[in-house]
Order: structure tokens, then C-alpha cells, then sequence
């Protein structure tokens, strides 16, 4: 099919974006074919009035782990003996897989058409990625880790997470998920708020030096990128001096950090999406002990005072919400850009483009998408509002254009509870 997005307010992805007028986006078997003159002739192409609605590139979720649901708790639940019994038998795996499909499919129809996945269940992250690829299942482009590394007692070990308890037990991990064809690897090297059983201690380093390093250089001598999980600056220096390609989540940073950033050719993800509930929510609220509200003051503090570090020192910074966590759904990315503007201190604009153009370039998948440019994937999502003005814009689209397939007044069921709570906050 051949479709004219007409009348519409493009924001082109662009670092300093503006809002286009008079402009035509041309779709062709699912790619931007042209971006012509309102006044052009479009014969042959089915015509779709914006209504002077804004269209703009379709987010890119950075930190996603689709076994999620985002669902309150009322206490810490024993995630491996959770997953073990999910994936103990043919039907619990095939229902599982289900709802990970289903939750995917919430990323796209709130305006995710990418997301990169960075621990999951199984091989259920490729396999997804190539059933939506196939168009054989809805959801949003995934760059795929499938299950992490992580080690005895460490961070997700045992659900997201395999526990490798020596370094031939971490490549042997690494060659298994080469082998799931994944994109790329993570690393789980500190733990995090609710592995600290003492105040000011969250991140505690769990991975040994030695372990990430050998994973990073045989992973890179693959040709794959290496993310890590860390919440302590301990852990920054530890995952930075030994190869590691991502930090998610972050914690303060020294000038020493700053370097090794710059050396490695390291870039940020930040995620204030899991960490606000802890450090903001009444107690009586998230249910959390005393430690627990404490710790997660401490690495909220820790990854917005790492982003403003980053953005002052030209580290390169890309968001995720940590889909999953207590409190984080499947459908509020766009709850991140928002914090983002508010704690960091960016313009609307610049939360836009880490979202979109930058997330693509660093993730090297720029050439295919993250912008409104000619010859990219129709990725797009529509809103009523200017997001430059107000990202809550974001919140309720008006239509979800992915590889040329669109879906308009795309709905999700909410949950109400974590609607109402986190709502205070904006």
C-alpha cells in the first residue's frame, strides 16, 4: 500500500527539532518513501488527513525486560523459583510466552515501535523478534539480550538472568545466547535497591572484575555490544575499566568516570522510571521497608545526578523505564521523557531526540529508523497535542504507524492504581 500522511505537524527527530508544516510524509511498502510539498500531486497514493495532529518518529524503549508486568507488590516475591515454575512445563511456557507477545504488543500501541530487551525467560526475546519480524505476530522492532549474566546471589540471578558461578560458566552463557542469534550481551555486575539488606548500600559490586572483563573481550571479538546493569559508582568503574558498552541505571560519577566514559566510547541509559516509587511513594504505598525507601533515594539520586554528569561532559545518553519493575508498565515510556525534562533538566525537544534519533544512532540501527527521514521505516506515532510543549502529548495517541502498518486511537487496558500514584509526580 501506498499512503500520504497529509495536513499533519512534523518533529523530524531531530536534536533541535521544530515543528514542520506544509510538508507531506509519503509511505511505501512500509518505508518513508518522500517527504514532499502538501501542494504535491498524490495521485495513486491513499490519502490519511492528520488533522493538523503532530507526527513525529516513533520512541525507542532502551531498558525492557518483557516478562514484566509492572504490577504492584505487596512483598519481594522469589522471582527463580517464579520463572522455574513457569518454564518447568510445555503449557506454563507456552502461556508465558504469550503474555510476553502481549506485552510487547503494549509497547507498540503505546507509541514503542523499538525496544531493546535486556533480560527475559528462555530465548522468548529472539523468538519474539523474529515471529514480529516475519509479521506473524504485532509488536515493536526488538534488539533482543534474552537472558543475562548475573552470578550466585547476584541481581536476577536465576529468572532474567543465568547465574554463572566462574568464568567458563559466564562464556559458556555467552556462546548459548550467540548461538539464539541475540544482539547483544548483558552483564548483571551489582546488585540493586532490593538486594542491599543496609541503608546506603544498593549497587553492592557482584560481579568479579576478572569475569566482566572476559566476557567483554570475547563478546566484542564476536561483534557484540556489552550492557551492564550497575547502581553503584564502584560499579561504574568496574564495568567501564573492563569493556562494558552501556551503563543502565548509573550511579555518580567522579572525574575518573568521566574519562573512562570517554575512552571506552561508552554511552548512558538512564532509567528514573523504577527508581522514583522507592524514593517518592509513602511507604504505606509501595509496602517497601524502611532500607529498601532509603536505597532507593539513594540510586534515584544516583542515575539523575550520573545523566545531568553525562549530558555536561557529552556522554552520550539514551533512556528506558526498566519495564517490569514494581510500578512501570508495558505502556508509560513516555513517563521517562517526562523525568527526564523534569529532574534533569532537558528541553521537551532534546527528551524527544535521546528518544528517538539518538537511541537509533547509538544502537546503530539509524540507518533504519529513529527519525522522519527519506528511505527509513514509517515508524511514526500521531498525537492531538505538541509534545514540544507538554510530553503528556504522549500519553494518549492518536495513531501508531509501524513499518507502514497504522493503527488508529490505539487502546490498552491501564492499571488504575499505578495510573493514580504516579500521576502525583508529574
Amino acid at each position: 500500500m501506498k499512503y500520504a500522511f497529509t495536513n499533519g505537524k512534523i518533529l523530524d527527530g531531530s536534536r533541535d527539532m521544530q515543528v514542520q508544516t506544509g510538508r507531506c510524509i509519503l509511505v511505501k511498502n512500509g518505508k518513508i518513501h518522500d517527504i514532499v510539498s502538501d501542494t504535491t500531486d498524490l495521485s495513486g497514493y491513499t490519502k490519511i488527513d492528520l488533522k493538523g495532529h503532530y507526527i513525529l518518529p516513533g520512541l525507542i524503549n532502551m531498558h525492557v525486560h518483557l516478562a514484566g508486568s509492572g504490577k504492584p507488590q505487596k512483598k519481594q516475591r522469589d522471582n527463580e523459583k517464579l520463572v522455574n515454575t513457569i518454564m518447568s512445563t510445555s503449557l506454563t511456557r507456552a502461556i508465558a510466552y504469550r503474555m510476553v507477545a502481549g506485552f510487547a504488543k503494549d509497547e507498540l500501541l503505546s507509541g514503542v515501535t523499538t525496544i531493546r530487551t535486556v533480560g527475559g525467560l528462555g530465548d522468548f526475546d529472539t523468538r519474539l523478534r523474529d515471529e514480529i519480524k516475519a509479521g506473524s505476530k504485532i509488536g515493536p522492532r526488538i534488539l533482543a539480550s534474552n537472558q543475562g549474566i548475573s552470578v550466585p546471589g547476584g541481581h536476577m540471578a536465576g529468572s532474567v538472568a543465568v547465574a554463572a558461578s566462574s568464568i567458563p560458566d559466564a562464556l559458556s552463557h555467552l556462546k548459548k545466547s550467540e548461538q539464539q542469534k541475540v544482539d547483544l550481551i548483558k552483564l548483571m555486575i551489582t546488585g540493586g535497591v532490593l538486594d542491599a539488606k543496609e541503608k546506603g548500600v544498593p549497587g553492592e559490586l557482584k560481579m568479579p572484575p576478572e569475569m566482566v572483563r572476559a566476557v567483554c573481550e570475547k563478546a566484542h571479538a564476536d561483534g557484540y555490544l556489552v550492557a551492564a546493569h550497575v547502581e553503584s559508582p564502584e560499579g561504574v568503574r568496574v564495568a567501564l575499566e573492563n569493556g562494558v558498552d552501556s551503563i543502565e541505571h548509573g550511579a555518580k560519577l567522579t572525574d575518573e568516570m568521566v574519562k573512562l566514559f570517554k575512552e571506552r566510547g561508552a554511552f548512558l541509559c538512564t532509567t528514573i522510571s523504577p527508581a522514583l516509587p522507592y524514593a517518592l511513594f509513602d511507604r504505606s504505598i509501595t509496602n517497601a521497608t524502611e532500607v529498601e525507601q532509603y536505597n532507593g533515594n539513594v540510586v534515584f539520586e544516583g542515575i539523575i545526578a550520573c545523566a545531568k554528569a553525562a549530558l555536561a561532559n557529552d556522554i552520550p545518553v539514551v533512556l528506558g523505564n526498566d519495564v517490569g519493575c514494581p510500578w512501570i508498565t508495558q505502556y508509560d515510556f513516555w513517563r521517562e521523557l517526562y523525568y527526564f525534562h523534569k529532574y534533569v533538566g532537558v528541553s521537551n525537544a532534546f527528551a524527544l531526540y535521546t528518544a528517538t534519533k539518538r537511541s537509533a544512532e547509538l544502537t546503530d540501527i539509524d540507518s533504519i529508523t529513529g527519525s522522519i527521514e527519506k528511505g527509513k521505516a514509517a515508524d511514526l506515532i500521531v498525537t492531538a497535542q505538541n509534545p514540544l510543549k507538554d510530553l503528556k502529548a504522549l500519553r494518549n495517541l492518536e495513531m501508531v504507524i509501524s513499518g507502514g502498518r497504522f493503527i488508529e486511537h490505539p487502546k490498552i487496558k491501564k492499571r488504575k492504581q499505578v495510573e493514580a500514584e504516579l500521576d502525583k509526580f508529574l
